[in-house]
């Protein structure tokens, strides 16, 4: 006769299967949050600034960071130099800025977590400067890659859910 009923061992068979599968589970990890900007979003400002600060909620990534600040027209470039990233910030210089109008920092950061996290800030300027634009910058084929997750860890989850419930299915028919 056996020590434990069939259905209290099938319970706890069941209860150490989804156990084993919760407990490896990590966290969620948020993503960088652009806490504040240099110039502040949608500021209007009467002469240029000399560099552009953003600074984020976390550390970034030093390898895989894009920074670019497009004038009025939405295509030349003014920033002066590459990105400079020291912890939680991500800077770089500017020429002397063009015609007044509409000014756009974009920005592309890779979060703790490591996914990406792009967006922008605008600002205006209200007087004209005297700089001109230099030519788009190419994007390199790290920057370049796809926001999108890979789909295999999905999969290879997938395959092993599949796998614990066959095990389960198994263990509970058994007589």
């Amino acid at each position: 006769m056996p020590l434990f009923p069939s259905s209290v061992r099938n319970t706890v068979m069941a209860a150490s299967v989804l156990f084993m599968a919760l407990a490896g589970a990590q966290p969620a990890m948020a993503h960088s949050v652009l806490v504040s900007s240099d110039p502040v979003k949608d500021a209007s400002l009467a002469s240029a600034p000399a560099a552009v600060t953003l600074v984020f909620n976390e550390p970034l990534d030093r390898g895989f960071t894009e920074l670019a600040v497009l004038g009025p027209d939405g295509t030349s470039h003014w920033e002066g130099g590459p990105p400079v990233v020291t912890g939680e910030k991500l800077s770089a210089p500017l020429r002397a800025l063009g015609s007044a109008g509409v000014y756009t920092v974009k920005y592309r950061v890779v979060s703790a977590d490591g996914h990406p996290v792009s967006g922008s800030v605008p600002f205006t300027l209200t007087t004209a400067g005297l700089g001109t634009a230099s030519a788009p910058k190419m994007r390199t084929e790290t920057a370049a890659a796809d926001d999108n997750v890979p789909v295999w860890p999905w999969i290879a989850g997938a395959a092993l859910v599949a796998l614990a419930g066959a095990f389960v299915a198994r263990w509970i028919a058994k007589p």
